[in-house]
């Protein structure tokens, strides 16, 4: 079966200013796939994340060229309602950062933003978050507490649950683990694994070993441009180009 294609970039390229920092970047997302996108620090990665829920727009002076389309519609097209756009494409940070509010509130506020008032449901779409976001079973007895109790591996996945109230289409992920330990590490991995059936889900992530565990696709990026992209088996076994190879065996990065 023909997997489909949720979101995609063509011939994109992405200014600070005068600085280049994307160059024609085409790359296609399919509906229930990881992708990974890895390179060294400053290649472009998060950059090229953010313009997929036109994050970027909150900075002064960037310019987008080039086409990025969800469901088949130009996302930077002038009619485009932004907020809407960041409800279906959903991000998630580096850092957790959980409101300074209760659990629950934090799980509620995109429902209560988007006008939902009825309490029952905002109560059920909370449960049915925190399970998919695999907290429910450590919180469900102190969703009155605040957030920022949480360890950090708990609040990271609040900020998960918390994405997927909105009932999101695609989540992006900007490093979700580089803040976390090898055990939280291991719990949101394996969400992410279960999550891949319902979304579409793309990673930025330094870690190797965590591109090659959880990804279906592989995207490597240097100095802003889309060096090679295959599946992430091939690319961690049998990359194309030498440059790919180099960089996934540690030779520089």
């Amino acid at each position: 079966m023909d997997k489909q294609l949720k979101i995609a970039s063509k011939n994109l390229n992405f200014y600070y200013g005068q600085f280049k920092a994307l160059e024609d970047i085409s790359l296609n997302f399919y509906k229930s796939q990881v992708t990974a996108l890895i390179g060294p620090s400053g290649c472009g990665k998060s950059t090229f994340l953010r313009c997929l829920n036109r994050m970027n727009d909150l900075i002064s002076g960037i310019r987008v060229e080039g086409n990025i389309s969800l469901d088949g519609e130009d996302i930077y097209k002038p009619s485009i309602d932004v907020v809407s756009l960041r409800g279906r494409v959903g991000m998630v940070f580096q850092k957790p950062n959980p409101f300074p509010k209760t659990i629950f509130e934090n799980v509620a506020y995109g429902l209560k933003v988007k006008g939902i008032k009825d309490k029952n449901l905002i109560a059920e779409r909370v449960e049915k978050s925190l399970r998919a976001g695999a907290l429910w079973d450590e919180v469900k007895d102190r969703l009155h507490d605040t957030a920022l109790g949480l360890s950090g591996g708990q609040q990271q996945r609040l900020c998960i649950a918390r994405a997927l109230a909105v009932n999101p289409e695609v989540l992006l992920m900007d490093e979700p683990c580089s803040a976390l330990d090898p055990i939280a590490t291991q719990k949101i991995e394996k969400l992410i694994d279960k999550l891949k059936k319902s979304y579409t889900i793309i990673i930025v992530t330094h870690n190797m070993q965590q591109a090659a565990r959880t990804s279906d696709i592989t995207a490597f990026f240097y100095m802003g441009k889309l060096i090679e992209t295959g599946k992430t088996e091939t690319m961690f076994t049998r990359p194309a180009l030498k440059t790919t190879e180099d960089y996934i065996t540690g030779r520089f990065g």
